[in-house]
Formats: structure tokens, C-alpha cells, sequence
């Protein structure tokens, strides 16, 4: 991609057709399928606050679906480096309920797979597909403002971009966002690390509700000495606990949330955190979309964040491919309502019924039997699944 200094030249009545605010995975993956579905590398802008050796050492956790895995493949983007999901466990530690998901009542080769975020960023950013496209990092949007035929970009390094339209895929955290029309802060920190245990059972995820959220330990062995990825949902006050303990006094925590299944947990990389809650449903604007985490911010239970985003790429980018109008993006958003209003919707439930338990035991009593009934009526575990696989696309 090249760094490009041709904005404001005063020959083009924009400098864009289509400016994407955000380089991370949603935003990159839009460029790539502009680009396959005709749209002109040249006047396509990414900008990005950060340099792109920030984001390739990004060391976070990511969660693909094999719906994903599919557009990656799509725009040449896989294989990658990624630790593949062959069974989902579904559970709540110390009550009755559970389900499993197997990879075969699917005829597929994986249920989703575990890579790094700087994995994934490394690899779209090598695609031969996006070498001329305008790049402008490190630098962030200071504001912007909406005209007739353009929207003109104000950017922090002094510089103004006009481009036809603008896509907003940088998100950021909940706690830092403005809100949106549908909010709600679950009061939940998620704590996240790579943690190793004694007897790991490959390529298995396991989903554990406990009694202040959800503990998601996804399988993830790539070269780093780890075995899981950790993804702990807890009260604020558990989350200043557990962040403050040594090492080994967090994995004994663990061990007592978890259980026993994987053994002991021995080894635990540096913890960081971050609050949990949902921000959904943008203002409308004529010639501004947004798509993933700026379009919709999700609890973690299920990893359904950068799917859904994925997803929002892939319509957004059949539309732009054969109109760069406010027309397509009011199609993309009337288009997109069902997929994302389900995803929102489930993942709410699950973040505030099913792992906030607020009603002791009847909370508790409702939650093993919806487990049960996901794992004996095979076509609502098959629907649930295919939904957080695939979406609507």
C-alpha cells in the first residue's frame, strides 16, 4: 500500500470514491473485496492511528468463524497461522446442563479457529490486491463534515481528504465509545491472557458460565508455549481482585472457576482487561456507514465481534462495487438489519440471562435447562450454530 501524498489535488473533484477510517482486520478485508469486485485500488483511502508494525505485534486473541475463514479465503487472506475449533463444550460449573457442538454434524473441517490479531492484520496487509491503495497511517480523523457529493476528512496531521463516502470501521473499546441508540453496560470487566494447562484437550473450546459471566478458554498452540486462550467475564470488583493477585494465585482462581477438565493450569502470560457492554445501532448519516465494532459492540460470550464485521464487509462491498452512492448504503443497512439484529440479540441474552444469573436459582434452574434442550433438540443446536458459523450474508 502506498503512503499517498496526492490529497487536495485540486484536479480530482475528490481524492477518493471510498475513504475507510480503521486498517485492522474489518477495514482491510472491505478494501480487499472492493478491490476483487472491480472497485479501483487508486481510490480507495485506509487510514489507520496506527503504524502497521503497532498492529502486526498486537498480540490479542481472535475468534473466526468458519464463515469467516471462507472470506478470508475469498480474497486470498488463508491459510494463516490459527489453531482450528473442532468442538464447542457448553456448560455451568456445578449445575446440571450442557451441549456440545462437533464439528461433524456439519461436514466441515472446523467449527471456527484461534489466530492473533496481528497474525491476521500481517497477512491483509500483505495482499498484493491493496499495494495502491492510499495508505495514511499513522493518523487519525479529527472530523469530518458531510457535503452535497463528498465528505470532507479533517485529518490530525493538518491534511484534507474528500472522499464520495466514508466507512467507519475503527471501533475502539465500550468504554471509550460515544453511545449509540441501543446501549447497555453490563457491568462486567472481561480479562483476557494466554494461559497453559497440564492436560489440554485439543482443539476443544469450552464456553463455562459462572455465577458473575462467562469463561472462554479457546484452544490455541502457536509456538508461544500457551495452550488457551483466556477470555474471563467478571464483576468489576472480582476483575481489581483477580488483576492484582501473583500468577499463581490467579491460576489457582482459575482452576476454582473452571474446574478440573484441562488439568492444572500452570503458566499464565501478563493479564490486561477491559469493560464489557453493548453499543449498537448507529445514526443514520447519507454518505457515512459504519461496519463492525463501530457499528456494533458486542460482549465477547460466543465471539461474534469481528464475524459479524466480516460479514458487514461483504454485503457492503457487493453494493459499493456497482454503486458509490448514499442509495447503497441505505440498501446496506436495510440489507443487514435481520443478520445483526439477531447476532445483537443473542449474544444480550447470553451476556445478561445466562451469565449474570441475577436471580439465584431460578436463574440457575432456567439456564441449565436451556443448555439442555440446545444439546437434546438437534435442530436448534444445528440452528444456533450455523448462525454464529455463517450469519446472514
Amino acid at each position: 500500500m502506498n503512503n499517498t501524498g496526492s490529497i487536495g489535488n485540486p484536479h480530482h473533484q475528490t481524492d477518493a470514491d471510498i475513504a475507510i477510517c480503521g486498517a485492522g482486520p474489518v477495514g482491510l478485508s472491505l478494501a480487499a473485496l472492493l478491490i476483487k469486485r472491480g472497485v479501483a485500488a487508486e481510490r480507495i483511502a485506509l487510514i489507520d492511528a496506527k503504524t502497521v508494525e503497532l498492529a502486526r505485534q498486537d498480540p490479542r486473541s481472535l475468534a473466526l468463524s468458519y464463515g469467516s475463514r471462507q472470506i478470508l479465503q475469498e480474497i486470498q487472506a488463508w491459510p494463516i497461522a490459527a489453531t482450528a475449533i473442532h468442538e464447542i463444550h457448553v456448560s455451568r460449573r456445578g449445575h446440571f446442563g450442557r451441549t456440545l457442538i462437533e464439528r461433524n454434524e456439519f461436514q466441515l473441517p472446523a467449527l471456527g479457529y484461534v489466530t492473533r490479531y496481528g497474525t491476521l492484520v500481517t497477512a491483509l496487509a500483505a495482499l498484493p490486491a491493496l499495494a495502491n491503495v492510499q495508505l495514511l497511517r499513522p493518523v487519525q480523523v479529527s472530523s469530518s463534515s458531510e457535503h452535497d457529493d463528498h465528505v470532507a476528512l479533517q485529518l490530525s496531521d493538518g491534511r484534507t481528504l474528500r472522499s464520495k463516502l466514508l466507512v467507519q470501521a475503527e471501533g475502539g473499546l465500550f468504554g471509550a465509545q460515544d453511545g449509540k441508540s441501543l446501549q447497555r453496560d453490563y457491568q462486567q470487566i472481561g480479562i483476557v491472557a494466554h494461559v497453559q494447562a497440564s492436560a489440554p484437550v485439543a482443539h476443544r473450546a469450552f464456553e463455562r458460565f459462572t455465577d458473575e459471566g462467562p469463561l472462554a478458554l479457546l484452544p490455541q498452540d502457536d509456538g508461544h508455549g500457551n495452550n488457551y486462550a483466556l477470555v474471563w467475564c467478571v464483576r468489576p470488583e472480582t476483575a481489581s481482585r483477580l488483576l492484582a493477585l501473583d500468577d499463581a494465585a490467579f491460576l489457582a482462581a482459575l482452576a476454582q472457576a473452571f474446574g478440573g477438565r484441562l488439568g492444572r493450569f500452570i503458566k499464565t502470560s501478563k493479564r490486561n482487561s477491559f469493560p464489557l457492554g453493548l453499543n449498537a445501532r448507529p445514526a443514520a448519516s447519507p454518505r457515512t456507514v459504519a461496519i463492525g465494532n463501530a457499528a456494533q459492540t458486542l460482549h465477547p460470550v460466543a465471539g461474534q465481534g469481528l464475524n459479524l464485521g466480516l460479514r458487514d464487509a461483504v454485503i457492503l462491498a457487493r453494493l459499493l462495487a456497482t454503486d458509490i452512492s448514499p442509495d447503497a448504503l441505505l440498501q446496506f443497512v436495510a440489507g443487514r438489519k435481520a443478520d445483526r439484529s439477531i447476532t445483537i440479540h443473542l449474544t444480550d441474552v447470553m451476556a445478561r440471562i445466562f451469565a449474570s444469573a441475577p436471580d439465584g436459582a431460578i436463574s440457575q434452574t432456567l439456564l441449565g435447562l436451556s443448555l439442555g434442550l440446545v444439546d437434546v433438540v438437534k435442530p436448534a443446536r444445528r440452528l444456533l450454530a450455523r448462525q454464529m458459523m455463517f450469519g446472514q450474508r
